[in-house]
C-alpha cells in the first residue's frame, strides 16, 4: 500500500546480536481441540509436557543468549494464547493489540489488551480491523511487512500504517498452510528469508524487488515451519528441522539456535508464533512475570 525503496546490504562480517524484549505465554493450557489451519488435527493428541519442556527450552535459549522474557498469564479454555505473537503489536510507547478472525480465539484480544494496558504503555488501542499482531505484521527496519488472504483484513495495514506512523507493505497470502505472514517471511538483520510459494505473483514479485538480497526457503524448510523464526541481529532461533534454510544463515554470517517446538507444530506454531517482540521497549513498568 506504500511506496518503499530497496535497503542497502550489510556486511556480514559486522552482525551483532542487539539484546531484545520479548512477550511470551507459557503452555499451561495448549491443546488441539478444534481446527483452524490445515496443520490442526483434533484426532492427533497433544503432549502437554513435552510442549511445556520445549517451550521452556525456548525461553531458556532466549535469555541464555542475553535477550529479556515478560511472560502473560496463560487463561484456561484458551489453548492457543501460547502464540503470543498473535497478541498485538507493540513499537516504542504504542501499543495495539488484536482482533481475531476466529471466534475460537476471539478473547485472545481482551486478554493481551489489558496485559498491554496494565505495563503502561503511553498509547495503547484494541484493532478496530480484524488483524492478528505479529502473525501477519513483520517490522523490517523502517517500514512494516503486512499479510492478509486468510486472518488480517485489508484495512488493518491502514489502521497499522496510522496508529504507528509507518509505511506498510501490503503481501498477500494464496496457500492455506502458511495462513499468517510469519509462517512464510523472516526479518533479518537487512533483509528477509520467505518461501515465494506463499504469497501471489505480485507479491512474491514486489518482494523480490525490495530485497533482491533475500534468502529463498524451499518447501521442505517452509513445511517444518522453518521461516517462523526470530532474529536478533545475529543469532536466529528456528526450528531445528529447517536444515537447508540454517546452511544459507550460516553463508551470510548468522548463527542458527536450533530449537525443537514439535508439540506447538500441531497446532500450526512454532518459534515465532511463540514470541511478541516488544520493539523498542526499555523498561520493565507494569504487570507481567518475569
Amino acid at each position: 500500500m506504500t511506496s518503499v525503496a530497496t535497503l542497502p546490504a550489510r556486511d556480514p562480517a559486522a552482525r551483532r546480536p542487539v539484546p531484545r524484549r520479548y512477550l511470551m505465554c507459557r503452555p499451561e493450557h495448549f491443546d488441539v481441540t478444534y481446527a483452524i489451519n490445515p496443520w490442526m488435527d483434533t484426532a492427533d493428541p497433544v503432549n502437554r509436557v513435552l510442549a511445556l519442556a520445549q517451550w521452556d527450552g525456548l525461553r531458556a535459549a532466549y535469555e541464555a543468549h542475553g535477550h529479556r522474557v515478560e511472560v502473560i498469564e496463560p487463561i484456561a479454555g484458551l489453548p492457543d494464547m501460547v502464540f503470543a505473537a498473535n497478541g498485538g503489536l507493540v513499537i516504542g510507547d504504542r501499543a495495539l493489540s488484536a482482533r481475531f478472525a476466529n471466534p475460537e480465539r476471539a478473547q485472545e484480544g481482551p486478554a493481551f489488551h489489558a496485559w498491554m494496558a496494565a505495563r503502561g504503555f503511553a498509547t495503547v488501542a484494541a484493532a478496530r480491523e480484524t488483524n492478528e499482531g505479529e502473525g501477519d505484521f513483520a517490522i523490517a527496519a523502517d517500514r512494516i511487512l503486512a499479510g492478509t488472504g486468510f486472518r488480517s483484513a485489508p484495512g488493518a495495514h491502514e489502521e497499522v500504517a496510522e496508529f504507528f506512523g509507518l509505511p506498510v507493505v501490503s503481501l498477500d497470502l494464496v496457500d492455506p498452510r502458511f495462513y499468517h505472514l510469519d509462517t512464510a517471511l523472516m526479518v533479518l538483520d537487512d533483509t528477509i528469508a520467505y518461501y515465494p510459494g506463499a504469497f501471489s505473483g505480485p507479491s512474491a514479485r514486489l518482494l523480490a524487488g525490495l530485497y533482491p538480497d533475500a534468502l529463498i526457503a524451499d518447501e521442505e524448510d517452509a513445511n517444518v515451519l522453518g521461516l517462523n523464526g526470530v532474529c536478533d541481529g545475529y543469532h536466529v532461533f528456528l526450528s531445528e528441522k529447517a536444515v537447508g534454510l540454517a546452511e544459507q544463515l550460516r553463508a551470510r554470517g548468522y548463527q542458527p539456535i536450533g530449537i525443537d517446538l514439535s508439540e506447538l507444530l500441531k497446532s500450526g506454531g512454532s518459534v515465532k508464533c511463540c514470541t511478541l517482540e516488544l520493539h523498542g521497549v526499555r523498561t520493565a513498568a507494569g504487570s507481567g512475570t518475569d
